[in-house]
């Protein structure tokens, strides 16, 4: 007998997300790939692509007053180093160029979107952004060890985690900057609240190395 689709029977429709219209590059053009790439992060927050190769790391420094992440390339060459504000009420996080502190060199800031939330949601500003539109935003998913990275209140998809280690990031995005959200910001926010410790958890189940 013959199996398959029953004449008439109407097809599931397909969940689709709006394309990103031009490229978005934040630390680099070099990080842009006119195809969706895969990435998976490991315990250590080493990240490689499909075939097992490396493409970015993860380090991390310890100070009395700040901490700092660094994300830098397999060659280990720092992209950039983010620092964790203190006495900040929505978890503030600021990524610099390189190893610089200069407010020149500011990137991007990432905060939570709202003091008490039930679900992590982050607001991110470009180094120019000066008004209180977020450029990005970062949203947990269904599930604790997901969340989703979207352009401003758009529903125009940048990247997903999928499983608590995948990161699938869409065409002509910048996946080095979507690796330092996901991996870095999100860590170090979560991990000063109870609401994303499980996110945390879930995604990796590990701590950033030492630099």
């Amino acid at each position: 007998m013959a199996t398959g689709q029953a004449p008439g029977n109407p097809v599931p429709a397909m969940r689709t997300y709006p394309p990103v219209e031009h490229p978005v590059v934040v630390i680099g053009s070099q990080y842009l790939a006119q195809y969706p790439v895969e990435l998976a992060v490991n315990s250590d927050f080493k990240v490689s692509d499909i075939n097992g190769t490396l493409i970015l790391q993860v380090k991390s420094k310890l100070l009395s007053l700040h901490d700092r992440r660094f994300l830098k390339d397999a060659a280990g060459n720092t992209l950039v180093n983010l620092r964790q504000k203190i006495r900040t009420m929505h978890g503030r996080w600021e990524a610099f160029r390189g190893e610089s502190k200069e407010k020149s060199d500011l990137l991007f800031t990432a905060k939570q979107s709202k003091l008490f939330q039930s679900k992590t949601e982050l607001d991110v500003f470009l180094g120019n952004n000066k008004g209180e539109v977020p450029d990005f935003k970062v949203k947990e998913g269904y599930s604790e060890s997901s969340c989703s990275i979207l352009i401003g209140d758009s529903n125009t998809m940048l990247a997903q985690v999928h499983g608590g280690h995948t990161i699938a990031i869409m065409p002509n995005v910048d996946y080095a900057f979507i690796v330092a959200l996901v991996v870095v910001i999100l860590d170090g926010i979560n991990a000063d609240d109870d609401v994303g410790d499980a996110f945390i958890d879930g995604f990796v189940g590990g701590t950033v190395g030492s630099v």
